[in-house]
C-alpha cells in the first residue's frame, strides 16, 4: 500500500509542478500581450489618423471629453498615447518590483475601465438592425474586447498585490 500511496503522491507533485508552470506561463502571456496591445496602440495615438479617430469616442465620454478643452486634438491623443506607453513599460518591468507591477497594473485596468465605459458614452447602437442590442462594428464591437482586456488587467492587479517584496 506504501508503493501505492509513493506513486499516487509523485504523480499529484509532477500534476502540481505542471499546473504551477502552466500558470506561470499563462500569467505571462496575460502581461506581454497587454503590453503589446497598450505599446502599439499608445504609438499609433500619436499619429494623426488615430488622434482623428479616437476623436468621437473621447469626445463623448464624461471621464475623457474635457482633454479637448484643455489639449489639442493631437495633444489629447499624444497625452493618451504617452500613459498607454507607459503602462505598457511598467508591465513590462513588472518581474523586477512589486510597486511597478502595481502601477502598471492600475494603469492598464484605469485605461480599459475607460475605454469599456466607452460602450456607454458613444453612438454604438446600429439603427440598421434595430438598434440596441445589435452595435455597430466601429466602434461597438471593436470596443467589447475591452471587457477582456479589463477582466486580464484586474487579474494583473491582483496578483501584483498578493505578490511578496
Amino acid at each position: 500500500m506504501t508503493t501505492i500511496n509513493n506513486v499516487h503522491g509523485r504523480i499529484n507533485n509532477q500534476r502540481a509542478d505542471w499546473v504551477h508552470s502552466l500558470n506561470h506561463i499563462a500569467d505571462n502571456a496575460v502581461r506581454f500581450s497587454i503590453v503589446i496591445v497598450l505599446a502599439w496602440i499608445g504609438a499609433m495615438k500619436f499619429t494623426g489618423y488615430e488622434a482623428g479617430a479616437i476623436q468621437g469616442l473621447v469626445a463623448s465620454s464624461p471621464l475623457t471629453g474635457w482633454l479637448y478643452s484643455v489639449f489639442s486634438l493631437q495633444g489629447a491623443s499624444n497625452l493618451i498615447g504617452t500613459v498607454e506607453i507607459a503602462t505598457a513599460v511598467a508591465l513590462l518591468l513588472a518581474p523586477l518590483n512589486r510597486t511597478i507591477a502595481i502601477v502598471g497594473a492600475v494603469g492598464a485596468t484605469v485605461t480599459f475601465a475607460v475605454t469599456t465605459s466607452f460602450l456607454f458614452t458613444a453612438p454604438i447602437a446600429e439603427a440598421s438592425l434595430g438598434g440596441f442590442p445589435a452595435i455597430s462594428v466601429v466602434p461597438g464591437q471593436f470596443l467589447l474586447k475591452d471587457i477582456v482586456l479589463l477582466s486580464a488587467a484586474v487579474s494583473l492587479l491582483a496578483k501584483a498585490l498578493l505578490r511578496d517584496e
